[in-house]
């Protein structure tokens, strides 16, 4: 018969401070006969008593934490972009550079349409880790279905699929929106470039107004009858969504239902992997592999049955030429000479060699690369338009403030001076592989026509 002694205070090890009491079982006993497990006599084993409070969570920590989790929830802000920063820099500056981009109105309310429309210009010196522009699509980059398209041009000419554009091509588009929900957004349009991502355009804040249930989208199709989008199809959807996912859970609980990994380990280790699966699995799995395509089968030939003239999702590619060269037309031809960004001082250098074929005197007016503008305070400054949100007003400076004479050739020295490097995270092109930038010069003459030139030229970084 089993004894139990009780044994004085004794510490556990030297980390614990309390003291515990421990149980002596002794096993077995000469007296009795009886052994332990291998037939040993007089075995005793010592068993502690749990210390009080030993295993209860540090609730101190575990409060602590929460406080801490508790502000930082309290700190957190909306997210109020979509990641343009986030793109390279070379990117953002040598692939599509956007210009004029307008937005008809800012405020408007549900089921009323605005529209966005612009120019931009496909760099030359497009970056050689980036795939060429063979496909690339035009659309708005929205927080959720606020919006939708209702119409998109490219050169004046209505298009629906992604479209091929020439490196050194000069295009204008316009986008029509309607309003579809409430609230205070940040809209921006960008071209989805195949195997590159996005190249955001000048973003803007739109504000819509009025109730959400009010909105329609009701088309006519090819057979004359008038449906609503926001609801067409709902139900057929929910019912082949549900039905495929019933489908699928039932046969993963089929197998799982049974042991799994440890069992059918120690199964297959023992040659017994016939067994794994029995002959009613076999029959299931039979009419799965029948049931399902006749099914499939089934249900397409009664759409097509019910619906006979569908038009199928189209998948070409739209080929559409550039407009006569609006950038670069050489009028006015600047080469550049040398680029260089001095950290310290945020400022980006450019050396120009700059040669005005025009008949009127010309000013350098602006710079503009990566969606951020800098304005020549010396020359008369152009509007920023409603998508211009990233500008300095006086960022840009020259050496040589006198207007460039009819003829004449000019080097020249000008400086593109803000935080906005930094703060837009264009300064990180010193950091790139590719350390290279683009953008484009304005020009503007007296009678304030413009003329506009693409620069490029690798970076040297100062840092004194």
């Amino acid at each position: 018969m089993k004894t139990l002694i009780k044994e004085s205070h004794y510490k556990l090890n030297p980390s614990m401070v309390r003291l515990a009491h421990h149980e002596r079982i002794q096993l077995g006993s000469p007296e009795n006969g009886q052994k332990d497990y291998y037939g040993r006599n007089n075995i005793t084993t010592v068993r502690p008593e749990p210390v009080e409070g030993h295993h209860q969570p540090p609730l101190k920590c575990l409060i602590l934490l929460g406080l801490i989790f508790s502000v930082y929830m309290l700190t957190m802000q909306p997210v109020m972009a979509h990641g343009e920063k986030a793109l390279e820099p070379f990117i953002r500056m040598r692939t599509i550079q956007w210009y004029d981009v307008q937005w008809s109105k800012q405020k408007f309310n549900v089921n009323e349409e605005i529209s966005v429309s612009g120019k931009f210009h496909v760099a030359e010196d497009w970056p050689a880790s980036v795939p060429k522009p063979e496909a690339a699509f035009l659309n708005i980059s929205t927080p959720g279905p606020v919006l939708i398209r209702t119409e998109r041009y490219l050169n004046d000419k209505p298009y629906m699929n992604s479209v091929a554009l020439q490196p050194g091509g000069d295009y204008n588009f316009k986008v029509v929106l309607k309003g579809r929900l409430p609230g205070h957004y940040h809209i921006h349009p960008f071209f989805n470039l195949k195997d590159t991502g996005q190249v955001m355009g000048p973003g803007v804040w739109l504000d819509i107004a009025g109730d959400a249930a009010d909105f329609t989208n009701d088309i006519q199709t090819i057979n004359g009858e008038m449906v609503n989008m926001e609801t067409y199809g709902l139900g057929n959807g929910i019912f082949w969504h549900s039905f495929w996912a019933v489908l699928a859970t039932t046969w993963l609980l089929w197998w799982v239902r049974r042991p799994l990994f440890i069992a059918r380990y120690r199964m297959l280790q023992a040659g017994l992997e016939d067994e794994l699966i029995t002959p009613f699995d076999r029959k299931i799995g039979k009419a799965i592999l029948i049931g399902v395509p006749l099914l499939v089968f089934a249900a397409y030939s009664m759409t097509a049955s019910k619906y006979p003239k569908a038009i199928p999702l189209q998948a070409s590619l739209n080929q559409i030429l550039p407009l006569p060269a609006q950038v670069n037309a050489g009028v006015v031809n600047v080469e550049t000479v040398k680029a260089e960004y001095r950290v310290p001082e945020r400022t980006m250098t450019f050396t120009l060699k700059i040669k005005n074929g025009s008949d009127k005197p010309i000013q350098i007016g602006e710079f503009a690369t990566g969606n951020v503008r800098f304005f020549n305070k010396d020359a008369p400054k152009p509007e920023l338009g409603s998508s211009e949100s990233v500008a300095s007003s006086e960022g840009l400076s020259v050496d040589n403030a006198a207007p460039i004479q009819p003829g004449e050739q000019r080097t020249m020295t000008i400086a593109a001076k803000d935080a906005l490097w930094e703060s837009e995270r264009l300064d990180g092109l010193i950091n790139d592989a590719d350390s290279r930038i683009g953008g484009l010069l304005f020009f503007y003459d007296g009678a304030g026509e413009r003329y506009i030139s693409s620069l490029t030229a690798a970076v040297i970084p100062k840092f004194n």
